[in-house]
């Protein structure tokens, strides 16, 4: 069983408001552990998920996942006005850090950057979701986390790929989006972070 991810998603001053940008900065770094931890499950659910190109064309198909979703949680809360920075700071965010790891562990790539490859990947599969619901507190429907299944299962080996949807749909999606739900209330709170319990040594 995978260890439960543990998600630092509340403002060191949660009373200091921040803007939209600053919220999309900060929930991009959450949507990159996630999809970590979403490969992680997969892994030890018994998914061939491969080093190097074929880990981040997955993380890749995850992270729009979260994203896109990020994007309808950020229209509730923000409406239209807020939504444009939040997004907008949160797939240019999530580029750079792909951007950092891929260029770390795959080395330069000629022509577009992995961020530049990210963006337009971003754009054409947010319009493919927008056909789909994701609403607040229910999360994604069935058709936008199957969705996903169905982007992810050329990406793995073939003896996987039958079962590659049903495990996304039934088990991945729905704990990534209910990771990512939670992490967008944390960020968006106002209220005072609860103070830590003081550590008592003995002699």
């Amino acid at each position: 069983m995978a260890t439960p991810i543990r998600l630092k998603a509340h403002w060191f001053k949660p009373e200091q408001a921040k803007n939209p940008a600053q919220t999309g900065s900060a929930i991009a770094f959450i949507t990159w552990r996630i999809a970590g931890q979403m490969i992680r499950r997969m892994r030890e659910a018994g998914f061939d998920i491969d080093p190097g190109p074929p880990y981040f064309g997955f993380v890749r198909e995850v992270l729009v996942f979260l994203l896109a979703g990020a994007d309808r949680i950020a229209y509730a809360r923000l409406g239209a006005e807020g939504r444009t920075p939040f997004t907008t700071a949160l797939v240019l965010r999530a580029s750079e850090i792909l951007e950092e790891n891929e260029a770390d562990l795959l080395g330069p790539v000629e022509g577009a950057s992995y961020a530049e490859r990210f963006v337009e990947q971003f754009n054409l599969l947010s319009g493919h979701y927008a056909e789909f619901d994701w609403r607040e507190p229910d999360g994604p429907d069935f058709a936008f986390v199957r969705y996903l299944g169905h982007r992810l299962e050329p990406l793995l080996p073939e003896k996987d790929r039958r079962w590659v949807i049903d495990q996304v749909t039934a088990a991945e999606a729905p704990e990534a989006a209910g990771l990512l739900q939670r992490a967008m209330d944390g960020v968006f709170s106002t209220e005072p972070r609860r103070p830590r319990r003081e550590s008592v040594s003995g002699e």
